[in-house]
């Protein structure tokens, strides 16, 4: 893997409060049905997405645990699960002006580092901005800093299984990682990519592009 020098933990939880208040403005305005609307996230609505940003900010380790056993041990079902819950018990504007006040927090849940909450936002937003059609720019340096977090722990990611064989190289900036057909794009669609949103394929070029496209359709 190859990159310039990484943010700092100062820098990052900047970043991270950046997203969360441009999450909150990309919303502000919106009608109650693209709060409903489906994210890019299996199974979870645009609200879901938002009370699961809330939730992170608060997910101590007793809150966890009890989550964790009520989705029978699955990290991936009690993040879910969760989500909807709170997304459904609270109304939309009170999500909106939680989300809003959770922007400065630094919080970190027990397991994770900065960097996790920086890719969970960064994610995030586009997970959102994407399906409603609105354009948001992934900011290059944060996602340059979530990318190298990604490859640091890329087990969790899949990342193996899904980009062995191919040599992702960004295009905004000095980033690359994996060896083999050539993958191109910026840090955020890489970013996307490399988190497993399908969404990224029409923002990646070069020859190995075609062939992630074919393989997930």
């Amino acid at each position: 893997m190859n990159h310039t020098e990484s943010m700092t933990t100062e820098q990052i939880w900047r970043a991270v409060a950046a997203e969360r208040t441009i999450m909150a403005e990309l919303l502000a305005d919106r009608a109650e049905s693209d709060w409903d609307h489906p994210s890019l996230c299996a199974d979870w609505r645009v609200r879901d997405v938002v009370a699961h940003a809330v939730l992170c900010t608060r997910a101590n380790l007793g809150w966890i645990l009890v989550n964790l056993i009520r989705a029978r041990g699955s990290v991936h079902g009690a993040l879910r699960d969760t989500a909807i819950r709170y997304a459904d018990r609270v109304g939309t504007r009170e999500l909106l002006a939680e989300l809003r006040a959770s922007a400065p927090s630094r919080f970190v849940p027990v397991g994770t580092v900065p960097a996790d909450r920086l890719i969970d936002m960064l994610v995030h937003v586009q997970d959102i901005a994407i399906p409603l059609g609105i354009v948001r720019e992934m900011p290059s340096a944060p996602a340059r800093s979530a990318l190298d977090r990604v490859w640091a722990t890329a087990a969790r990611f899949g990342i193996d299984e899904r980009l062995a064989g191919y040599r992702l190289v960004a295009t905004d900036i000095e980033w690359s990682a994996g060896d083999g057909v050539l993958v191109e794009g910026t840090a955020g669609a890489l970013l996307l990519l490399a988190t497993g949103r399908a969404a990224a394929a029409a923002q990646l070029t070069g020859p190995g592009a075609a062939t992630l496209i074919a393989d997930r359709t």
